[in-house]
């Protein structure tokens, strides 16, 4: 019997089979090409075990990559997709060998689907998968490799009929139906979601950043498509005749955290770099939607603030630069007044850019100018431009309710201007001020008064407002005495003035 190649120990000089390997590979080839490509295959792996077991990286690599190459050029795929894995689960396998011929049967990818069609090229993607799988120095790879089948189904979820035939189970020997389009649609959501990219250290940062940016993008369709079924069974029927309550579809607030979770991920800093502006703009389209799922209006408007800061968006002074600008507007105005919000819509009025567009500019000093805002003059002189917006969209549920919001924030901003100048007022003068019934004025203003934008006091049987403090005796006493400190410093002041002048005086 020949003697077994001995295993390459640890320290030990690594061997040198590149002449064997050169030998060897035109002989594989042309069996190959004569038909006998099982013959070739065999001369390849038997050289293949002493490369592996001698630690020769270099010929180890050449050979593996060679064994893909023949079963690949005979078009023999079933045969491609066993030795792929076989080669990649030999003991002591070096792994920049195995990196290599994962990589190079990645590149056939476009080729196989073009060609050999999707059922195949689906079969090659899995064994790829599962070659890569648990390997870090193949997470790149399995990531690039997740990203495709996640587009995969993401296209199947828009166009059902081009999925593939169904195989039927080898157990039961029935052919499954059909995944739905949200089944699609969620399957490739939760491809990408098993991917944690950002502790990847082989991935550049920039890759990095666009893999998580697909992954908020899928969860926010997934979220979507849930937060509508939910909504539609709803509207059905919650509680039947006989008293049971009826599943109601959950809706998409999972997803819905998990796109915030991954907006934490990415650094704003980064995509704000020069070259990086399309992935800024995306990732603050998707904030922009998380923002507006939870009617975080001012989230919005910053948002949108980060968009038209952008360079390439800020040129262009009549396209997305005019929009992202009038966005801005909108949604500062839609904010629930604080600190926060008046800062950002004081800078905003004062910023040149808003000069031009003079609609817009209006809008804002209406809400900045301590004057009252009659709501019929709003709809009058904003509504017939507004309505026609994405924003307030007439006939559209969300337009509708924004335009309702924005009345209650042309309320809000009246109340608290009326809170400025009155101490007390009569129920019925504030109903009248406000264009609102007594019920709806209660309500507002209790409103107001509970989240502590205003102080007040309804006194229901005499019909008045106080937005005046009552103050106690210790505060009148603290008044009195501040106001007494203040003007004996006066006094002091001014005693010392006078005598300084008359010194002046008689000297001279």
């Amino acid at each position: 019997m020949s003697e077994q190649p001995k295993k390459q120990e640890k320290g030990e000089h690594i061997v040198d089979y590149t002449p064997e390997v050169d030998e060897v590979l035109p002989e594989a080839t042309s069996l190959a090409k004569s038909g006998k490509l099982q013959e070739g295959l065999e001369k390849l792996l038997a050289l293949e075990k002493q490369t592996r077991n001698g630690a020769d990286a270099k010929s180890t690599t050449r050979l593996l990559s060679a064994v893909a190459t023949l079963c690949y050029e005979a078009k023999d795929f079933n045969l491609l997709n066993s030795n792929l894995t076989l080669l990649s689960k030999k003991h002591g396998q070096l792994k920049e060998s195995v990196k290599v011929m994962v990589e190079l049967a990645m590149g056939w990818l476009d080729d196989v689907r073009a060609k050999q069609g999707e059922p195949t090229w689906l079969e090659l993607v899995e064994t790829l998968r599962t070659i890569t799988e648990g390997k870090i120095f193949l997470e790149t790879p399995r990531a690039r490799l997740t990203l495709i089948l996640a587009k995969f189904h993401e296209r199947i979820s828009q166009d059902p009929s081009s999925a593939p035939p169904a195989k039927p189970d080898p157990t039961t020997g029935k052919t499954p139906a059909n995944p739905t389009p949200f089944e699609s649609l969620q399957k490739a959501s939760d491809l990408m979601s098993e991917l944690q990219v950002e502790t990847y250290s082989s991935m550049e940062r920039k890759e990095k950043t666009e893999f998580i940016l697909e992954q908020m993008r899928l969860l926010v369709l997934v979220a979507k498509e849930k937060d509508k079924e939910a909504k539609a069974s709803k509207e059905k029927a919650a509680v039947s005749l006989t008293g049971d309550k009826k599943v109601l579809a959950a809706d998409g607030e999972a997803e819905w955290i998990k796109v915030r979770v991954g907006g934490r991920k990415v650094h704003e800093g980064f995509i704000s770099e020069k070259g990086n502006e399309d992935l800024k703009l995306k990732y603050y389209d998707l904030m922009i939607q998380f923002a507006l799922r939870h009617s975080s209006y001012l989230d919005v408007a910053k948002y949108f603030h980060k968009i038209w800061d952008t360079p390439m968006i800020k040129e262009e002074t009549e396209g997305r630069g005019k929009e992202a600008l009038e966005n801005i507007v909108y949604y500062v105005v839609l904010a629930p007044h604080d600190n926060e919000q008046s800062d950002m819509i004081n800078r905003l009025y004062v910023n040149p850019a808003l000069s031009k567009l003079e609609l817009h500019s209006n809008l804002v000093k209406c809400f900045i100018t301590k004057e009252l805002v009659r709501w019929p003059s709003i709809e009058g002189i904003y509504g017939p431009t507004l309505r026609q917006t994405r924003v307030f969209l007439s006939g559209d549920e969300d337009g509708d309710r924004r335009w309702e919001d924005l009345h209650k924030r042309v309320i809000e901003h009246n109340i608290r201007v009326i809170a400025l100048y009155y101490t007390r007022i009569t129920l019925t003068r504030l109903t009248s001020l406000l264009d609102l019934s007594a019920k709806e004025t209660e309500e507002i203003l209790c409103r107001l008064v509970v989240s502590g934008t205003v102080w007040a006091r309804i006194d229901r049987p005499a019909g008045i407002v106080t937005f005046r403090k009552r103050e106690t005796p210790e505060d009148i006493l603290n008044a009195w005495a501040s106001d007494v400190g203040k003007l004996m410093s006066l006094v002091e002041k001014s005693w010392m003035e006078m005598n300084a002048a008359l010194a002046v005086k008689q000297r001279s």
